[in-house]
């Protein structure tokens, strides 16, 4: 759904993390993957980052033949308590992976080609999980606007309980060149699906029940989305701000359509003003006349 181009179009993000990906490759070329494997403590490189030399655990023992799956799990498990860790999806290569999990980092690669390939199937694994608290959510509900905003509130509690996983999920610097990296555009676009049709349907439902007007559902849906998507950004950066303690609500309510009940969740249905008529003292200033002007 999320066209990540918009956010990461510039070439040089997509040199950075092409650039960040070679000199992993590169780095863990003259390291003996013997050595790694049999636990042997292997300095790390000048310059590398605590969150790239952790503790290193005591040598993995090798799965069994079938369990390759098992070591990819691993791999998306030990990337995403990197990024939990550091918030910087920067921090998440090869290296720092292979160390999390006590493998030699070429062992990752019968499983995912370079580090944007990692990062694409933790994005995928988060989405999916999103896709399930919305459900949960709209679940604990049975009115069919209580559903959409039990969904919106869950939204929003997801990128706050989670902030460094939510913004990798909207890109960053782990997105490649898409003409030559190893994620297609096709797969890009393809992530949100499950959350926005999740919206799409709650939003149908309160159409039907007489609880919004909305005329063009996932048009609708997808505003309403960005600007779920913005106030979980702008919470996150300016935290000082004084938010209004109903913001989400107001969001909600105007984005979505909702007609008003009076009990916050919605906008009030428009009334027709009746117009008033004109007296001189609702006129404003009047002219100058000479009786008025005094002596």
């Amino acid at each position: 759904m999320y066209g990540y181009g918009v956010e990461n179009s510039s070439s040089g993000v997509a040199e950075t993390a092409e650039t960040q990906v070679t000199g992993v490759g590169a780095g863990d070329a003259g390291v003996s993957a013997g050595a790694r494997d049999a636990g042997v403590d292997v300095p790390h490189a000048a310059g590398e980052s605590a969150a790239e030399a952790p503790a290193r655990k005591p040598a993995r023992r090798r799965n069994r033949r079938g369990e390759g799956a098992k070591l990819r799990e691993e791999i998306v498990d030990a990337a995403t308590a990197i990024l939990d860790e550091e918030g910087d999806e920067r921090l998440v290569t090869l290296r720092s992976v292979a160390r999390r999990i006590g493998i030699a980092a070429p062992s990752i690669y019968p499983h995912f080609p370079d580090q944007p390939s990692i990062m694409m199937a933790v994005v995928r694994r988060e989405f999916e999980a999103l896709a399930g608290q919305l459900r949960e959510a709209r679940d604990r509900e049975v009115d069919p606007r209580e559903r959409l905003v039990a969904i919106c509130l869950a939204y929003l509690e997801v990128a706050r309980a989670h902030p460094g996983r939510y913004r990798t999920m909207f890109g960053g610097l782990w997105m490649p060149d898409l003409d030559t990296g190893s994620i297609t555009a096709e797969e890009l676009m393809s992530l949100g699906n499950e959350p926005l049709e999740v919206l799409v349907v709650a939003l149908e439902a309160c159409v039907e029940a007489g609880q919004a007007t909305s005329d063009d559902l996932f048009a609708d849906a997808v505003a309403l989305w960005m600007g779920l998507h913005g106030l979980a950004h702008q919470r996150s950066v300016t935290r000082a701000f004084p938010w209004p303690d109903d913001i989400e609500l107001r969001i909600i309510g105007a984005l979505a359509h909702l007609t008003g009940t009076g009990d916050g969740t919605g906008s009030a249905a428009p009334q027709p003003v009746t117009p008033q008529p004109v007296t001189p003292e609702s006129a404003g200033p009047q002219p100058v006349t000479p009786e008025s002007a005094g002596p």
